[in-house]
């Protein structure tokens, strides 16, 4: 798998939420929705999700191992901090 295009808008006048993320894999498969907040720790991605009626939130696209989790926060935060320069 191959990411092609990773977009990143950054919003402004929120303290830990500071950007949207877009990315797209093998020119073909494309996820919009993912966060990228400011934690204890640094910057990290958040999957898209959804608010359930109960008020509990779900991912509603989300990788299914560490590895791949991992892939996607390298390219999506590495164009971050190319957008933030």
């Amino acid at each position: 798998m191959r990411i092609s295009e990773v977009k990143v808008k950054k919003v402004e006048g929120n303290e830990k939420f500071k950007a949207w993320a877009t990315i797209t894999f093998d020119d073909s498969f494309r996820i919009h929705g993912l966060k990228i907040i400011e934690g204890r720790n640094g910057p990290f991605v958040a999957m898209p999700s959804r608010k359930l009626p109960n008020g509990d939130f779900i991912d509603t696209a989300y990788p299914l191992n560490q590895e791949l989790r991992e892939f996607i926060q390298q390219a999506i935060l590495e164009e971050y901090a190319r957008v933030e320069n």
